[in-house]
């Protein structure tokens, strides 16, 4: 047997209660009514991967978005959405980007790939529009200059990174090959993992590798050369193609892992659409939401919820930080992005949460993906992670695991 497995009921009881976890309008039952930010309506502009290689991602942020919208008008709020498609491209995401901003946005919400939201990052810095990323992990942007009106609710990779390692070595690995994307995302995660196999006195070697190219085979070559014991792919959906010429060259799929990028409940068929079970013992881990939130998702998502979580989160985050700042102006909501999330009264709903704002309570709102901390450069301090197996052709969660980046060091 691969792994001793820990088993995780929440997704797979999510397409179980499909009427129990969502009211019929999306918003809050039980919630007093909460005042809007204001006169002013925020406007939050969608930037979500409804085409190309991350398209598999998009659905659980985009109905996550619109939830939180929901529920921020059935509370009192005064929000309205603005949506486009990255297409997961960075040469299409700004012309999107700008198109939002043109239309009134004075927020915007994604992109999804970090490659995407450095794209047009030093754009909206300009124009000193809020930015909020759900699904970047990228450790370049709590550092770079240009990223002061940004801000996110998923972990950065350190997280990732390290839980990845320890099951890779749990797992017995000693030899392992770590393909990996040579763009921003690529470059930092893998080099993460290389540090914590170092830690872990774990053999590696990086094969990056451009993901434009028109045939993968010397990145497969290069991988069989190792004779490795274990594959972690830091892939978007070109991973595809290396895990078929992996397949073909002998290595089982039980020695292979994904991260985020590759966390595709359809990954089995489109590696072989005439075999369900071609990669059964394939791992992947991705950032997730509280069980209550993923039963709610999962309803309305076939039980997708990766990163759906902190799609709501960075709305409601949004609009309070306007409802606190009493504006729709970027660098005041940026400025109260920080106190909304830490330090005050706990609260778990965008409605609670401005009740108690009008009562004149500092709060701190905890989100639907965990409590965010989010630090003063805009990085959460907690992130919750599903690890999950292909098992009779399913990608089926078997466990979860909460990281406290303040361990991390």
């Amino acid at each position: 047997m691969k792994r001793i497995r820990w088993f995780w009921a929440v997704v797979s009881v999510a397409l179980i209660v499909v009427g129990c976890g969502n009211d019929d309008d999306g918003g809050d039952t039980g919630s007093p009514a909460a005042p809007a930010p204001g006169d002013a309506e925020l406007v939050i502009g969608s930037v979500m991967p409804e085409t190309g290689a991350l398209a598999f991602l998009g659905q659980p942020m985009i109905v996550s978005i619109d939830l939180a919208v929901q529920d921020i008008q059935a509370a009192g709020g005064n929000v309205r959405l603005l949506t486009g498609d990255t297409a997961t491209d960075p040469d299409v995401a700004p012309e999107t980007v700008n198109r939002l901003v043109g239309e009134g946005a004075h927020a915007i919400v994604g992109a999804a790939a970090s490659g995407v939201s450095q794209s047009f990052i030093q754009t909206l810095y300009d124009a000193q529009i809020p930015q909020c990323s759900p699904s970047n992990t990228s450790p370049s942007f709590s550092t770079q200059e240009n990223a002061a009106y940004y801000f996110r609710t998923v972990a950065p990779d350190q997280a990732v990174a390290l839980i990845l390692a320890n099951i890779v070595a749990a797992d017995g690995a000693t030899n392992v090959a770590i393909p990996a994307r040579a763009d921003d995302w690529g470059n930092a995660l893998a080099e993460l993992m290389a540090q914590n196999f170092d830690e872990l006195g774990v053999g590696y070697q990086v094969i990056f590798y451009d993901e434009d190219a028109t045939s993968f085979d010397p990145t497969v070559a290069a991988i069989e050369n190792m004779s490795p014991d274990a594959v972690v792919l830091v892939s978007f959906v070109e991973g595809v193609q290396i895990i078929r010429g992996l397949l073909e060259g002998g290595v089982p799929p039980s020695a292979m892992y994904g991260s985020d990028g590759i966390y595709d409940r359809g990954l089995a068929e489109l590696v072989d659409p005439d075999n369900p079970n071609v990669i059964d013992g394939f791992v992947a881990i991705a950032a997730g939401g509280s069980d209550e939130y993923s039963i709610r998702l999962g309803a309305l998502t076939d039980g997708d919820v990766i990163y759906g979580g902190q799609a709501y989160d960075c709305v409601i985050v949004l609009a309070l930080a306007a409802l606190a700042a009493g504006t729709t102006d970027g660098p005041s909501i940026v400025d109260q992005v920080h106190a909304v999330t830490s330090g005050g009264q706990k609260c778990v709903a965008y409605a609670e949460c401005a009740g108690l704002m009008a009562d004149g309570v500092d709060i701190d709102y905890d989100g639907v993906s965990g409590p965010l901390e989010l630090d003063d450069v805009g990085d959460p301090g907690y992130g919750r992670y599903l690890i999950a197996e292909f098992i009779d052709g399913v990608l089926t969660v078997t466990a979860s695991q909460d990281a406290d980046l303040a361990d991390l060091g």
